[in-house]
Order: C-alpha cells, then sequence, then structure tokens
C-alpha cells in the first residue's frame, strides 16, 4: 500500500511584489501542535513512562473523512509504530493521542494527517444505498477500495478477512445493505484500523522532545540539616541562671542515625543544605543579627573559609569519608542525596584571594555584598558572571563533577536566577550531556519570565508560588496555569515550608493547617517537599515576616524526635499512596470537580485504569460541607476513602462533611468493578 505524501512548507520571509506566498499549511492542515516550547525552538519534556498528550488541529476541505497519527522517533532516530489520534471532542477538529516513551534521551515526534478514503465511502453509502442510489456504483467503489487495502496487508487471516468482504460487496445474489453489512464486520473494522488506507498523508515540522529519568518529575523531598541532627546541649554557661550553654554540632555520624526516621515515612528524596565550611568575617548570630557570639555557627549558606570552598566539607560534620558513609548509608534506605548548590562566597573564601575578578567591587575597592533592600547580607559575596564567564563555567562544572563523584545526581540550585540565563544553559546542558540522569532544582521564586525561562533551559525542576496559593480559587487557577499553560516543561515541585519561608497560612496554626497544606502538596505534584520541623507544626515567625523565629539557618535546632502528636503518620500515608498510585506521580492529569462550598476543593487524577478523588477542606478550623459533583458519572463508583478507611458509593452528585478534628481530607482510590 503506497501513501500519497505531502509536507506542510516552511514559513518563509514575505515575498516580494509580485511573487505569490508560500504555502503555510500542507494538503490537510495540520496546525497548533502541542506540546511545543517556543515552536519548536527547545524541547517539550516528558520523564520514562509518564502518560502524556500530543494534541494537534486538523481539518480539511469538504465532507471527506480523514485520519491522523503520531510518529515518534527515539534518540537514535528510528521511527517507531504510528500512534492512531482520534478526534478529542466531536466537532472540535481538535485530534490527540496519549504516548509515553520507552527510553530516555533527545526522541522526536510528528503528527501526520491523511484523507481516509474507506471512511469516505462508508459514510456515502450508508446514505446512498438505503435510498437505492447508485446501488452497484458505490457497491464496486468499496470493493475496489478494500482490494487496495488488502494489498497492504500481510498474507494471512486478516487480508483473508478483508478479501471476504470485497467477494460479499460483488455477491449480486443478496440484497444491497446485507453486501453493505459485509464491510462493517468487526473483524473487517479491526483490519481496517491496523492497516488503513492513507491517501493524502501531511506531515507536519518534526518537534523535540526530551525524555529523562523519572525522578525529573515524582519525588517525595524531605530537608534537614545535618548539623542539627544529633546536636547536644552543653552545661549552662552561668550556672544558677537557667539559662542554656552553647550547643555542639551534629555530625554525618549523628545525622545518619535520623535516615531511618525519614525513610519509614516513605520520602524518597533527602535534600541537604551546604555542608561547606562557613566563614567567619560577618557571621550572623541567631535571628539573622549581626552581634554573634563565639558560638554561633553562622549560615550554611555563607560558604568558605580557610579550611576550603565549595568542595570541603565543614570540618563539624566530619571528613569526606564520613560524607560517604552518609550517602551509602541513605542509599540502602532507598534516599537519593539532593544536595545544595550554592554560587556565592563569604569573605573568607579562597576564591576571594585567587579570583577577585569573580566578584562586583564597589567605587571605594571593597567586594560588594549580597542585598535585597532591606535585607543586608554582609557575609556574602555575589558572583560578578560578566567578567570570567568561561572560568566561571569550568569551575562550576568542576564543582558539580565533584560531588557527582561523592554519589550525588540530584543538586538544587539556590537562587538561580540572581544569576545570568545563559550559564545556566551552558552548565546543565554540559552536566546532562554526559550524565542525563542528573536533575537540577531551579530555587527561583521569583517573576513568571525567569521561573518559566530556567525551566525551558535545562532545569528540570522548580519551586513555585505554591507556598502563597491558599484558597480554592488561586489554587484552581494557578494549577490550572501548571499543568496545561506551562506543563510541557515547567516541573513544580511543592515545598510547603522552607527554612526561608514560614507562609503566613501555617503561621500560629495547629497541625490541621499543616496537615491541609501537606495533603495539597502531596496529591497536586507529583513532587512536593517538606522541612524538617513541618511534622512538628512548628509555626512561630519572626516580628511580622515570613522567616522563623530562631531560624535553623544561623543555629542549631535539636528537636525532639520522641514526640507522639506529629504529623509523621499522615506524611507515611501520602508517601505510600503516591508510591502506589500512578496517578498521584504524574502533572497533566488533574481535573477540577465542581463543588458548592469555596472553603473545599476537590479534584481528581487518573492514570490508565488508576484514578484518585480528592476532597480538602481548606478551613483548618471549622467544619465545612459540600457537595462534590462528578462530571460524566452515571452510575455509581465504589471508592474507598484512605484516610478513614472507609468503603462508599458515589454518584454524579455527593455530599462530603469535612471536620478538622477527624482529618482535613477524604482521599478516594476508585475501584474497578468486577
Amino acid at each position: 500500500m503506497t501513501d500519497l505524501v505531502t509536507r506542510a512548507a516552511p514559513a518563509r520571509e514575505e515575498p516580494s511584489a509580485g511573487t505569490s506566498a508560500p504555502a503555510l499549511v500542507g494538503r490537510i492542515p495540520v496546525l497548533d501542535l502541542s506540546p511545543v516550547v517556543e515552536g519548536g525552538r527547545r524541547p517539550a519534556k516528558a520523564v520514562l513512562g509518564e502518560t502524556f498528550l500530543i494534541s494537534a488541529t486538523v481539518f480539511r476541505e469538504g465532507h471527506g473523512k480523514l485520519g491522523a497519527n503520531v510518529l515518534l522517533r527515539d534518540p537514535d532516530g528510528r521511527p517507531g509504530p504510528w500512534l492512531p489520534m482520534r478526534e478529542l471532542a466531536p466537532g472540535t477538529d481538535r485530534w490527540g493521542v496519549e504516548v509515553a516513551a520507552t527510553g530516555t534521551g533527545h526522541w522526536s515526534y510528528t503528527v501526520e494527517a491523511w484523507s481516509d478514503p474507506v471512511s469516505s465511502w462508508l459514510d456515502r453509502a450508508e446514505i446512498k444505498l438505503p435510498a437505492g442510489q447508485d446501488v452497484e456504483l458505490t457497491l464496486e467503489e468499496g470493493a475496489l477500495l478494500l482490494e487496495r487495502v488488502a494489498a497492504g496487508v500481510p498474507r494471512g487471516s486478516a487480508r483473508s478477512t478483508v478479501l471476504n468482504a470485497v467477494a460479499a460487496l460483488r455477491d449480486h445474489r443478496h440484497a444491497a445493505l446485507t453486501r453493505l453489512a459485509a464491510a462493517l464486520l468487526p473483524g473487517v473494522t479491526a483490519v481496517l484500523e491496523r492497516y488503513p488506507l492513507r491517501e493524502l498523508v501531511t506531515s507536519s515540522a518534526t518537534l523535540p522532545l526530551q525524555v529523562e529519568r523519572r525522578r525529573a518529575l515524582y519525588g517525595s523531598w524531605y530537608e534537614f540539616f545535618p548539623r542539627s541532627e544529633g546536636a547536644t546541649l552543653e552545661p549552662p554557661s552561668l550556672p544558677g541562671t537557667g539559662q542554656e550553654g552553647p550547643t555542639r554540632s551534629g555530625t554525618f555520624r549523628t545525622a545518619a542515625q535520623r535516615l531511618p526516621a525519614i525513610a519509614a515515612m516513605g520520602f524518597d528524596v533527602l535534600y541537604l543544605p551546604p555542608v561547606h565550611p562557613i566563614g567567619l568575617a560577618y557571621r550572623k548570630g541567631p535571628n539573622n543579627t549581626l552581634t554573634p557570639g563565639p558560638e554561633d555557627v553562622g549560615s550554611p549558606w555563607a560558604i568558605g573559609s580557610p579550611e576550603g570552598g565549595h568542595d570541603a566539607i565543614h570540618p563539624d560534620l566530619g571528613t569526606i569519608e564520613d560524607f560517604d558513609a552518609f550517602v551509602a548509608r541513605a542509599t540502602e534506605l532507598g534516599l537519593e542525596i539532593a544536595l545544595d548548590f550554592a554560587l556565592q562566597a563569604s569573605p573568607d573564601h579562597p576564591w576571594v584571594d585567587k579570583h577577585p575578578e569573580w566578584f562586583s567591587h564597589r567605587i571605594d575597592g571593597t567586594i560588594a555584598y549580597a542585598e535585597n533592600p532591606p535585607k543586608k547580607y554582609q557575609d556574602i559575596y555575589p558572583i560578578n558572571f560578566d567578567q570570567d564567564f568561561d572560568g566561571l563555567v569550568e569551575e562550576t562544572l568542576r564543582l558539580l563533577r565533584h560531588w557527582m563523584g561523592h554519589g550525588v545526581r540530584i543538586f538544587r540550585v539556590d537562587n538561580p536566577h540572581t544569576k545570568p540565563v545563559h550559564f545556566w544553559e551552558k552548565v546543565i546542558g554540559e552536566i546532562n550531556r554526559t550524565d542525563p540522569d542528573v536533575v537540577f532544582l531551579a530555587e527561583a521564586f521569583t517573576r513568571p519570565a525567569m521561573l518559566r525561562t530556567l525551566a525551558k533551559i535545562g532545569f528540570q525542576q522548580s519551586y513555585t508560588y505554591f507556598t502563597w496559593r491558599d484558597s480554592k480559587q488561586e489554587l484552581t487557577e494557578y494549577l490550572t496555569e501548571l499543568t496545561e499553560e506551562t506543563g510541557a516543561y515547567l516541573r513544580p515541585n511543592f515545598f510547603v515550608s522552607t527554612p526561608d519561608i514560614l507562609p503566613r497560612s501555617l503561621q500560629g496554626q495547629g497541625l490541621s493547617a499543616f496537615a491541609v497544606r501537606a495533603v495539597l502538596a502531596a496529591t497536586l505534584s507529583p513532587s512536593y517537599g517538606v522541612y524538617a520541623g513541618f511534622e512538628l507544626g512548628e509555626n512561630a515567625p519572626l516580628d511580622d515576616g515570613e522567616e522563623y523565629l530562631d531560624s535553623e539557618k544561623y543555629q542549631l535546632r535539636p528537636r525532639d524526635w520522641t514526640r507522639t502528636d506529629t504529623l509523621a503518620p499522615l506524611l507515611t500515608t501520602l508517601n505510600r499512596l503516591r508510591r502506589e498510585h500512578p496517578a498521584l506521580q504524574e502533572l497533566r492529569n488533574l481535573s477540577f470537580l465542581p463543588t458548592d462550598n469555596d472553603r473545599i476543593i476537590a479534584y481528581t487524577k487518573r492514570t490508565g485504569a488508576d484514578q484518585v478523588i480528592v476532597v480538602v477542606n481548606l478551613d483548618p478550623t471549622g467544619v465545612q460541607e459540600a457537595t462534590v459533583t462528578l462530571p460524566g458519572v452515571v452510575g455509581p463508583l465504589s471508592v474507598h476513602c484512605e484516610l478513614s478507611g472507609g468503603d462508599h458509593r458515589w454518584q454524579h452528585r455527593n455530599y462530603v462533611r469535612l471536620d478538622p478534628e477527624q482529618g482535613p481530607a477524604h482521599i478516594l482510590t476508585v475501584r474497578q468493578e468486577d
């Protein structure tokens, strides 16, 4: 069977006067492909095994029928079997098919549209034959078309099925409608679906698709400071005063004792702030004060001292061998290590003497420290990337590969939006060229244009504005943006809080408020994270801002992990559900459900046969009731509530009542009927 192929002409410059404009579409228009990033200049993103929709607008002139398919090409350029598309909603001309790549690397896809002469004939025949119009001519047209189909079918039962239909169409012993019915038998239809007769095949442009390992999309993150884990209190420095004395830093060896509990909660990524030597010059004291005492430990982000820089371990934490043992223990427990990568330096960093050109200088000759007016960070020198760009790229690659050699394959990049975008494009491109499994998370609480561009140029994940989206309307609008508008390239990581940010929604609130945010983060986004102390409900702010009182950024915070009034059981359940349900491991499968109470939000996620329905009470202090509507549901669904343990039958409309004292949400898994 031979396809007649045409291709859409590429757009060209405007023609000069007296010439005709070039064609912008092919014989059959194939327009508005999705997913596409910057018109195909940059790849859309997916991960191994992720199901996502490829769609396009496809139509043709007149009443003739058409078909469409997607052709995926693997990183070696080899085409796979073409995947038939369907019209997503009748009359919209929008066609699509869900696909999943079978390997990582640089893939591509093409949409092909084609005239479907067999379907066009059937459409005419079902009108003409009952009316007695052109009966024999119409049946013979069908026979000839099916003969062409049979010529493209391998020898065997499938070809015989089509040829039997050809013979039936030409069998004058039977009535016309009986002969036509032979072409509509299920066996014939199945062969036509597998071996369609395609004419005027028109191909779209070929668009790039970057397929990465699954951790680039899905993961449950836990952040902690190793120096606080195992930190011990010294005797009071002033006996009889009741004042605590200084604390002694924990080490990688003491911090490793916390790893089994983190793994038991179901987390699979452990994120560490910087573990390097900390500068002494302008060291910050508790609550970011400028008057530290001799025992104050300083901020881990003030990197560098005479003991070393970004490739060194803080001596209080141990040695590089201790770090290796810590990574090995985490790996045994199923935890990947994510390491903070902060391109900045303390005034004591070796770079300051060896590479003064890497910093900006004031007119008085001093190096400019970091500022975010009115905040001042005298203990940190930002980098000037315009003085020695190539040298900084080389050093950054060296540092990343140093830690990669010690088992780190995930980097949480601190404030990437304060560095040139093309710097990260170069660095991430070089690392992923040789090590495509390395994942970079952009800690970029910044304007949308910068946040989105960082995702486009290579960052596999990004912090988001989820931290400040509290209401039903805010959450619905923002998640619609993330899943539809930017879902082709920006993968969110919903951290419920960070050492830098205690959201106002959690300040002064009890564990019920923390539970609400945990459920939302864990079920809305395939990647989410918590910062140690979240499960204990740490909620005291510094003054009127979003900083923690007694922030762990500036002091040690040993915690009482023997407490029983924690959210650890809820986090364990959430992480178990995320592991067990593929629907919770994807982003672009989210649909919001109507509710008649704005304090209750409901949504569903479905991947294949797996479906999860989530209903959350956004009011952490009061009972809320609502009716939740399941669009398109006619008969009852059998659902199981994973939080309460109850079994229910849900209909098109369903009454819910959520009491914060009994739990913040229903997480319903839909059970398949036998």
